[in-house]
């Protein structure tokens, strides 16, 4: 094979579009674009203006002799006109005569091959005498006259014939494999005709000497090597008057072609003899002949050859050999008898010699039998993406063997299940064929001669029979189309069968409306896109081109939803088309965005800093498109962080469920997560996220993840970016089932969404949509991707868009009409003009700052009475009949019940009597954490286990009233996603209090995404409103570098505008008033408590049940006095201020030093600052002259940079120094008693022995 062929073989097209391919590509429609194109290139103002952008870009490979210029048009026309003028027009110049033999006389007659010859043919003889009597005549002229001088011209041609009978077997099979594939995409048929037509080509480029022709030059016999294989194709056409004639126009510069190239080039010239509008150019330049007399029976043929060619081929009829004529298909089969075809070879044996002849049809007979890699060029060159049947020998069959045949049946079944999506085509830029020996039927030990014997199956696809062809045709089917799906991996037998009895099914192409519709959002995905990109150049959109199949994705779901009657679908996203799902799936209104886009900003909308137009949230209503049902969609705010959305979305559907209160399958809000393929595979929080999905206290019913994989993470490859194969596969460790996709195909991406749904449906369990697309632009706008991905984006930047080629498909299939196209495209432009028309006259608002102060805290009461407190502890000892406690819980429980109406209440009883109240009140309460039920340190018992059962009883959930709920779970060992989930949770349902709890407060940092993008920065961002409590076990007390410190100066550093408050409190009742407060307010901030460790059980850390029954939340606590009694405030000296913990260590150490010149001050609550409490506190101690902020913490954390910040001008004539550790790296030292000698420096400094 030259090198030419060899490349044009490798070129593998990268897309199916008109850019690569003729417009035979549409299928028995393509008359209808063909005409409006040539209509456009004349004129384009004669086809409607919503075309001109699709063929701005259409630029079709035509074949020789077809017109796709006005050049080309006014050549073709001059031929026709010399045709009807009876005489021979000159070949158009494209089509080169053989450069050897140029005429030397003028006067020598032209063969219609356009190979002069020195003498001219002669004349046909006359016919002497009249017709017989009552016969009509008619005169031979135009073509059928040409038809008789060639027959007469063939006489004087010496020929000889080679014949070859080769099996159709392998043939018959790839081509139903072809069609098959074809019939999924834009139809189409490949023939036996092609195929052999294909042969013939890749032969003689094999042996060039069969394109050789005769000529004489000067009277001299001469050898003609032409420049290029021109195959002539006789084709028999119907006339109306019922008689037929014959035609054979050639193809040109075959050599040049691969398959797909040359079967369209074929068809263009069929369809135009059909038509009539073949050109004398069509029949000029004719090399080598190929005829099918085959079809119409004839088993072997030896037809002429004309002057100037050099062979012509004859195709015989495709029969089974004549001894097997009489066997039932069943016999043929079992003996594995093939149908043959006879190729005769009929040659001008003055240039080619019969071994020449005869090698060349040994090579024929070789590349359809498969060798020479013929078929894989084929199935390569139409992107079929497994490999072709092979030609083998058939297995000997014995009894056993056939068992062994019916087992590799199974085995086969279960290899494409499990490894199917290996050979999936779902890459809309790449394109190879793809080959696993798993999925190899050789590799079975099963061949093609076992395609059409039956086998049991056991119930696939409903049968218990089936014939190996049809198992493989529903396998590829199902398994290696443009879906490929992964679900072996799922233990549940039941959730396996679900899937195959939907998926190894025949496939059914949606009808007519619905195919409008995915047409219809595929219109107003790129249409929005294309809107921006011109109105609004170089600014950040991220746009959604290249994966706007995401559109009717999203569309597809909502639209099961609503018709399953789901109440709500709740939407996180990243920034990544993020502008078309807000405006084309939630409801945006254009006029809005557009503002976004002009730089105005909504006043009602507008809180604190804003935040760009693709981090914002928006709700809206959809309805189905008949109309009969609707539901609720919304899309959340995020940030930049990708996937940090992730809990958050959790934790808001989870909420919007529990107050729906449905029970376990009343999971009738659908949270739905898209995602990118980087972050998907990079981030750990994703597989925090997929962890919650099968919780108790986190579960949701099932999330539909959609990856919008558009191969490249910002600028960096999936090779560098991920070590696994997908970047789906972290969520195969919850056995969800995942389908991936080619988004380049809407209808199967629509037809994977549904089956999504109804999986989730059907089990409440987590599915993931793998969208395989591309980024048409780079990471944003701005960006110049070709850059770092040069090779990605030179296929990028030449192809056309998804609803481009959906378009062509749906108009070659015939499922639509041009006009329906048009008048969608058409009308959704004017709307969009017609918005942006509107939004440009209208004057905007212009931005300004909105600046947030701090409010005062409205007035709660808090306090609660006696018989509350009392109906707490009651609660506690009231277990339900034959529940055992463990012996010390029992212990505990009975000491709660005396502490109720005794006192003494320490910190984990002051809690649950906060939770207990307000479940009373008819407040839900929501506690999760690392091991919240229990504790870390022991102290909460929220939650009782039965020591003989393992049943777990909660004592206060019992008080609850009204809708009112008692949530207390364990989480999995998470910071981000668990925070991150009661973030959500609280934001959807600000009237419940809802409590995270770490294990120490020193893991928190794993959450610092949201502490920093969603806890303290929402509201002012989105105006979105939560009052999460964090509750951060804190306090130095030698436990080492990481259970020492919930990082008080981190959260101290976001507070501002009001944004939160942050408190560390030193009482039972005080927590107890804090938490109450934060249920009962108004005003929705979010807390954060340092809350104690080691004051669990300290002596001193209880509060009696007055304290519960009267007073509130103390911001400050002035002094307590010495052991009981107030200090003289006059004689106060010294002030010293603190917060937390390290409060006792210094009421401690004062009164064993007697000590009585200095007041402790508390400060319960740090932010926002209780200026007006300390101003009353320091008021009353006028002769003070030294004071101090005394912390534990290092002097670089705690509370003391912000105190020093922000305190200080608010107390005149305050001057305040510093006691604490010296500023460090780590929080605390790691040896217990160098933190004993670092205490003790630190209440030495303080309280100095007198």
């Amino acid at each position: 094979m030259t090198n030419t062929v060899k490349e044009a073989n490798a070129a593998v097209s990268t897309q199916q579009t008109s850019q690569d391919n003729p417009l035979a590509d549409f299928g028995p429609n393509e008359w209808i674009v063909d005409e409006m194109y040539q209509r456009y290139l004349a004129d384009p103002t004669s086809v409607d203006p919503a075309w001109h952008d699709f063929f701005a870009d259409y630029k079709p490979a035509t074949a020789s002799g077809s017109i796709a210029t006005p050049d080309e048009a006014t050549a073709a026309n001059a031929t026709k006109s010399a045709a009807k003028a009876g005489t021979d027009a000159p070949a158009a110049a494209s089509v080169a005569p053989p450069k050897p033999v140029t005429p030397p006389t003028p006067a020598a007659k032209p063969q219609p091959a356009k190979t002069p010859a020195a003498k001219a043919a002669p004349k046909p003889a006359a016919v002497d005498g009249a017709a017989p009597t009552g016969a009509r005549t008619t005169v031979l002229r135009g073509v059928a006259g040409k038809i008789v001088q060639n027959m007469e011209a063939s006489l004087q041609v010496p020929t000889a014939t080679s014949v070859r009978a080769v099996p159709a077997k392998l043939m018959v099979d790839n081509r139903i494999v072809i069609n098959n594939h074809l019939s999924r995409g834009r139809g189409g048929k490949v023939s036996f005709t092609h195929l052999i037509g294909w042969a013939l080509v890749r032969a003689v480029i094999a042996h060039p000497e069969m394109n050789n022709t005769y000529a004489e030059v000067d009277g001299k016999p001469t050898l003609v090597q032409p420049e290029h294989i021109n195959l002539g194709i006789a084709i028999d056409l119907a006339k109306k008057d019922g008689s037929r004639t014959l035609v054979v126009p050639s193809i040109k510069n075959c050599e040049q072609m691969d398959f797909r190239q040359f079967w369209q080039a074929y068809e263009d010239v069929v369809r135009r003899a059909r038509r009539n509008e073949l050109t004398m150019e069509d029949y000029a330049g004719t090399t080598i002949s190929l005829t099918n007399p085959g079809g119409i029976g004839t088993v072997h043929s030896i037809p002429r050859l004309m002057n100037g060619q050099s062979a012509i081929i004859g195709v015989g009829a495709m029969e089974y050999p004549a001894p097997y004529a009489g066997m039932s298909d069943e016999m043929l089969t079992e003996l594995g008898v093939s149908k043959v075809t006879t190729l005769t070879s009929t040659y001008d044996h003055r240039v080619i010699q019969g071994a020449q002849s005869g090698e060349f049809l040994k090579v024929m007979h070789e590349l359809l039998l498969g060798t020479h890699e013929f078929y894989d060029e084929i199935f390569t060159s139409l992107r079929i993406p497994y490999e072709p049947v092979r030609w083998v020998r058939d297995v000997a069959r014995t009894s056993e063997g056939q068992i062994d045949k019916a087992a590799r049946v199974v085995e086969l079944i279960h290899a494409y299940r499990v490894r199917g999506h290996l050979m999936a085509d779902t890459d809309p830029l790449e394109f190879t064929i793809r080959k696993h020996p798993d999925l190899d039927v050789l590799q079975h030990g099963l061949t093609l001669w076992d395609l059409d014997r039956s086998f049991p199956v056991g119930g696939f696809a409903g049968k218990q029979k089936m014939k190996l062809r049809d198992v493989l045709g529903v396998l590829r089917d199902s398994y290696c189309r443009r879906v490929g799906i992964e679900y072996m991996h799922i233990q549940d037998p039941e959730e396996r069968r679900w899937i195959q009895e939907r998926i190894e099914v025949k496939y059914t192409k949606p009808d007519a409306e619905e195919q409008k519709h995915i047409l219809h959002r595929l219109n107003r995905a790129e249409a929005f896109e294309t809107f921006l990109q011109t109105k609004y150049v170089g600014q950040k959109r991220f746009s959604l081109e290249g994966g706007e199949s995401l559109i009717p994705l999203l569309d597809a779901v909502l639209q099961a939803s609503a018709e399953a009657g789901l109440d709500e679908m709740v939407i996180g996203m990243a920034h990544r088309g993020r502008l078309n799902v807000l405006t084309n799936i939630v409801g945006k209104p254009y006029e809005k965005l557009f503002n976004e886009f002009e730089g105005w900003m909504d006043p009602k909308s507008a809180h604190g800093s804003g935040d760009v137009k693709y981090h914002l949230g928006q709700t809206g209503k959809y309805t189905t498109p008949d109309g009969a049902h609707s539901t609720t969609v919304s899309v959340v705010a995020n940030p930049s962080h990708l996937e940090a959305v992730d809990p958050v979305l959790e934790g808001i559907v989870r909420a919007k469920q529990d107050r729906l209160d449905l029970g376990l399958h009343g999971y009738t809000v659908l949270p739905l997560l898209v995602h990118g393929d980087a972050a998907f595979a990079g981030q750990g929080v994703v597989a925090e996220t997929l962890n919650l999905s099968q919780l108790r206290g986190y579960r949701t019913g099932g999330t539909v993840h959609v990856i919008v994989n558009n191969q490249v993470g910002f600028t960096t490859a999936p090779e560098y970016s991920r070590s696994s194969m997908y970047s789906t596969d972290v969520a195969r460790m919850i056995q969800a089932p995942i389908f991936h996709v080619n988004g380049d195909d809407p209808e199967a991406v629509v037809r994977v969404a549904r089956l999504a749904f109804e999986y989730r449906q059907a089990f409440n369990k987590d599915v993931v949509i793998d969208m395989i697309c591309y980024r048409r632009r780079g990471h944003n706008e701005g960006d110049d991707p070709s850059m770092t991905n040069p090779r990605m984006y030179q296929i990028i930047d030449t192809k056309r868009s998804v609803r481009k080629l959906y378009t062509e498909e749906l108009i070659g299939r015939g499922d639509i009409t041009v006009q329906d196209a048009e008048e969608q495209l058409r009308d959704y432009q004017s709307r969009l003009e017609e918005v942006f028309k509107a939004t440009r006259d209208a004057a905007g608002t212009p931005p300004r700052p909105h600046i947030i102060a701090e409010a005062p805290e409205p007035e709660v009461t808090t306090a609660v009475e006696p018989d509350v407190v009392r109906a707490v502890g009651q609660a506690h000892i009231e277990l339900p009949e034959g529940f055992t406690p463990h012996k010390r819980v029992q212990q505990l429980l009975d000491r709660r019940a005396k502490m109720s109406t005794d006192g003494g209440i320490d910190w984990g009883f002051g809690e649950l009597i906060a939770f207990g109240s307000l479940l009373a009140q008819g407040v839900t309460v929501r506690l999760a954490g690392q091991d919240s039920r229990r504790g870390t340190f022991t102290s909460r018992h929220a939650a009782i286990v039965d020591s003989k059962t393992g049943k777990d009883f909660l004592p206060i959930a019992s008080l609850a009233t009204g809708t009112a709920r008692f949530f207390v779970h364990d989480s999995l060992l998470s910071e981000y996603a668990a925070m991150g989930f009661e973030y959500g949770y609280s934001v959807e349902n600000p009237d419940a209090l809802v409590l995270w709890e770490a294990q120490f407060g020193d893991f928190v940092n794993g959450a610092q995404s949201i502490v920093d993008e969603f806890l303290s920065s929402g509201e002012v961002k989105w105006g979105q409103q939560s009052s999460l409590v964090l509750l951060l076990p804190h306090g130095m007390e030698g436990q080492g570098p990481d259970h020492s410190s919930g990082r008080p100066e981190r959260f101290l550093q976001l507070c501002a505008q009001d944004n939160m408050r942050v408190a560390n409190p030193t009482t039972p009742a005080n927590y107890f008033h804090l938490l109450r407060r934060q249920a009962l307010s108004t005003k929705r901030k979010p807390l954060v408590v340092f809350s104690p460790k080691s004051l669990l059980r300290h002596k001193l850390a209880v509060s009696a049940v007055a304290d519960f029954t009267q007073g509130t939340f103390q911001p400050v606590l002035g002094d307590a006095g010495v052991n009981g009694q107030p200090l003289d405030a006059g004689s106060v000296k010294r002030v010293l201020l603190c917060s937390g913990k390290v409060y006792y260590d210094l009421l401690q150490a004062r009164a064993d030093r007697g000590i009585a010149d200095t007041a402790i001050i508390r400060m319960e609550q740090i932010y926002p600052l209780p200026v007006e409490e300390l101003k009353a506190i320091l008021a009353q101690y006028p002769n003070a002259e030294d004071f101090a902020w005394v912390q534990e913490e290092p002097a670089n954390q705690g509370a003391w940079s912000f105190v020093a910040l922000n305190l200080l001008e608010h107390l005149e004539g305050v001057r305040l120094r510093r006691i604490s550790r010296p500023a460090a790296a780590a929080p605390a030292v790691g040896s217990a008693k160098m933190h004993e000698a670092e205490q003790a420096a630190l209440i030495e400094a303080s309280l100095p022995r007198p």
